[in-house]
């Protein structure tokens, strides 16, 4: 594969994240194209705006299209970056124009529902893709926050260091920072808890509640992403960097957080269906938390917040008794091992 090549890098999404992810990738030196799944936003990017999910930030080096083949054409580098339960069907459709031995980068954070899978996992599948070729970025990257080039980091994750190696190399600016990593599982199942934690912690903001509540949620919903990343393969380690604890901080902090801003509507008396229809985009955290308490289950990892979370959002529980269920638990020990006592 030539230097040119590598270069070239299409964008699989338009949204907030593969907007201002694509915008990372002009302000590296690459050449970028960006695939919309509507030509009329295609327009407004080419126009220099993504006008519905980055409004008010001006684009440039961005060359967008809704033709998919057009997109991946030579190459070097592919990015998908789309809500979870659109990637199986995206990359079948994809899967004959992503050229030869390119790398394909996930930014999707959830797990598809029924097979359980990874999102790196159902890239390989769907795509027919070596898992080597898969790298996944995953970490405190509020969109809004890198459009303004609010300095921040990422950690880049692949089973071959030298691809992740390189992917960093391409996406790294003056504001965006990426560290290189080997667990693919422990970065991406951090990306997938910190939304339903985030939820939770929108949740308790929404009812009025204070620092110490917040504080409480975040630190034992890392013990509950610890266990269930620690059980699939991840390194314990891993949750106290930038796509675990990194992410956690962030997404549980900023009302910008689509998962924080739909809990905290909950909160505020909110249903379901009209905090979901209020958000601007997808809510992974209400797509993700029953596969997660599937997957939980599985494996025999014990995850009450994301237990309490599933039973609000599937209608079985009010908020305020989900709360009342995290406080009269079993008295275990602290940290991720949750011994009883």
């Amino acid at each position: 594969m030539s230097a040119s090549s590598v270069r070239k890098v299409a964008v699989l999404g338009a949204g907030a994240w593969g907007t201002v992810f694509a915008q990372i990738l002009a302000d590296a030196g690459n050449q970028v194209r960006i695939w919309a799944r509507r030509a009329e936003l295609a327009e407004q990017i080419n126009a220099g705006e993504n006008p519905r999910y980055v409004p008010g930030i001006k684009l440039h080096g961005i060359k967008a299209a809704s033709d998919l083949e057009w997109v991946c054409q030579g190459a070097g580098m592919v990015v998908v970056s789309i809500p979870s339960n659109g990637v199986r069907a995206l990359l079948e459709q994809v899967r004959d124009f992503i050229p030869l031995n390119a790398t394909v980068i996930s930014l999707v954070k959830g797990l598809e529902a029924g097979s359980l899978q990874m999102m790196t996992e159902v890239i390989s599948e769907a795509g027919g893709i070596h898992p080597s070729r898969i790298v996944a970025v995953s970490g405190p990257n509020l969109s809004g926050e890198i459009a303004r080039h609010e300095p921040t980091g990422a950690a880049v994750a692949g089973q071959d260091s030298w691809r992740a190696g390189l992917v960093a190399s391409r996406i790294h600016t003056h504001y965006f920072r990426p560290y290189v990593a080997e667990d693919v599982v422990g970065v991406e199942i951090g990306g997938v808890v910190k939304n339903i934690i985030a939820m939770a912690v929108g949740a308790a903001d929404g009812l009025g509640l204070g620092v110490n509540s917040r504080s409480f949620l975040i630190t034992r919903g890392l013990a509950e992403m610890v266990r269930l990343g620690v059980a699939m393969g991840g390194k314990s380690d891993t949750f106290l960097g930038l796509a675990g604890l990194g992410d956690l901080v962030a997404t549980c902090s900023s009302s910008s957080s689509r998962n924080f801003a739909f809990g905290y509507r909950l909160g505020q008396g909110m249903d379901i269906s009209q905090a979901l229809q209020a958000s601007a985009g997808t809510v992974e955290g209400a797509r993700s938390c029953p596969v997660v308490r599937d997957l939980a289950h599985k494996k025999g990892v014990s995850m009450p917040i994301n237990s309490a979370a599933y039973r609000v959002i599937s209608g079985k529980q009010t908020l305020e008794e989900a709360l009342v269920s995290l406080s009269t638990g079993p008295r275990v020990t602290d940290g991720p091992s949750a011994r009883m006592v």
